[in-house]
């Protein structure tokens, strides 16, 4: 007999609602989010610190960074702030939304030289990269016609951005052109970082919104979001490259 607390009143553990306890507990503990950015074994030195294995990491984590936007463009409930914004550019001058997401990140690093801001390595690799396979993925990927497959192809959108902000930002080999923005503002004007990215990520949604970009149910989900889906996943690297 398990010496383990029943559940409800009156029933008993088994093994086998014992085995589920501990595996349900223990994916508990991987899921468990990160409060800091884990050094990784790949992190590099400085911003321009090549390696195989480092380019590599980098390289995977914008590839899937870009087919999660695409998942949420083609759940059809709405886009994260920035593709929205994309979209409006496209839908305004005819060109693809990958061409319009490589041009907004070309005139946004415009932006870092009054600020003082320099790329890395990983600045310029994520302007085309993300752009490369967020149009790769709006291309195969279906355009979603019920909320409920919707719905499924946001909340994996926002998973795959979690973990491949993770993986590219414990790269270290420099942010993309709108993080670089983002904390070239807080250096430059004071003002609290968290502020910074509201204000930008507020006026591009409605700049994108009133150029036709789509915002919807995917637009809030992915702010209520991502932040844990990037504090998970940052846990999830750090345990699995603690030694």
């Amino acid at each position: 007999m398990s010496n383990s607390p029943p559940l409800y009143k009156g029933m008993r553990y088994s093994p086998q609602m014992s085995q589920a306890h501990s595996f349900f507990q223990g994916l508990l503990h991987w899921l468990r989010p990160h409060r800091t950015i884990p050094i990784t074994p790949w992190r590099a030195a400085n911003r321009w610190d090549l390696a195989p294995l480092r380019v590599t990491v980098l390289t995977v984590g914008l590839l899937i960074f870009g087919v999660g936007e695409a998942f949420l463009v083609q759940s059809n409930l709405g886009n994260s702030p920035w593709v929205v914004f994309s979209q409006g550019i496209a839908g305004k001058t005819g060109i693809s939304l990958g061409w319009a997401t490589f041009a907004i990140s070309c005139v946004v690093l415009l932006l870092w030289i009054p600020l003082k801001e320099r790329p890395g390595f990983g600045t310029l690799l994520n302007i085309a990269v993300i752009a490369f396979a967020l149009q790769i993925g709006v291309d195969r990927f279906p355009l979603q016609s019920t909320f409920t497959h919707g719905l499924i192809y946001a909340f994996a959108g926002i998973a795959l951005v979690g973990i491949a902000s993770a993986l590219y930002i414990t790269c270290g080999l420099g942010p993309g052109p709108r993080d670089g923005l983002m904390t070239g503002l807080h250096h430059y004007t004071g003002i609290r970082v968290g502020r910074v990215r509201l204000g930008i990520e507020s006026l591009v949604l409605v700049i994108g919104a009133l150029l036709g970009g789509r915002v919807g149910l995917g637009t809030a989900l992915f702010a209520v979001f991502i932040g844990q889906s990037i504090a998970i996943s940052f846990g999830l690297l750090a345990r699995l490259t603690h030694r």
